[in-house]
């Protein structure tokens, strides 16, 4: 099994980024391989539409670094995107990211049939994280994933607070989303 961790944050080391591998070393302690990319330091273009991917061989005009997340997106089992709320919505780049995946969709779903699991940070604690992770989850159900939630603690999936890089370590509510969406993750990849 192997679980792919996405940070769509700017912020190299920020909260995101902590919750991401918050996660993926819940799934490594239990026996899953696991792949962590920050977009941080990543060049995603943006999407301009020309549609030269949806011709074989699928390829974009692009030559960054989408190329390379979206062999990790395609060998994994379950991706984890995490993502900071930027106005009840994901960051730019995460966005050019989701955009850019059309290939892998016109490409026979390349995406289908993998476990799909969100996080997200706010300011607060109502600062628009299950917005994130409506966007999170649908571009996850326009690519026929099979998106999770957390398990017992009713949410959306991971949902923490923290404003300065580290405060999510002191949101114990937080931690505990984020740890119990692994816990599930797993299970459904082991159902699968």
């Amino acid at each position: 099994m192997k679980v792919l961790g996405i940070s769509g944050s700017p912020r190299a080391g920020g909260n995101t980024e902590i919750l991401v591998k918050t996660a993926l070393n819940i799934c490594s302690q239990n026996g899953s391989d696991t792949c962590f990319i920050s977009l941080a330091d990543k060049e995603i273009n943006y999407c301009t539409a020309c549609y030269t991917c949806k011709k074989p061989p699928y390829k974009c005009v692009h030559n960054d670094d989408a190329t390379e997340i979206f062999e990790e997106m395609k060998s994994a089992d379950a991706i984890i995107i995490g993502s900071p709320t930027y106005f009840s919505s994901v960051p730019g780049k995460l966005k050019s990211l989701f955009d850019r995946t059309l290939r892998l969709r016109i490409d026979n779903y390349r995406l289908s049939g993998k476990v799909g699991g969100a996080i997200a940070v706010g300011g607060s604690r109502n600062g628009g994280q299950e917005f994130v992770c409506r966007d999170i989850h649908n571009w996850m159900l326009i690519h026929e994933m099979i998106i999770v939630s957390d398990k017992k603690t009713a949410h959306f999936g991971g949902i923490g607070v923290g404003r300065n890089p580290g405060d999510i370590l002191q949101d114990e509510t937080g931690i505990n989303t984020t740890e119990n969406l692994a816990k599930r993750i797993l299970e459904i990849i082991k159902k699968n």
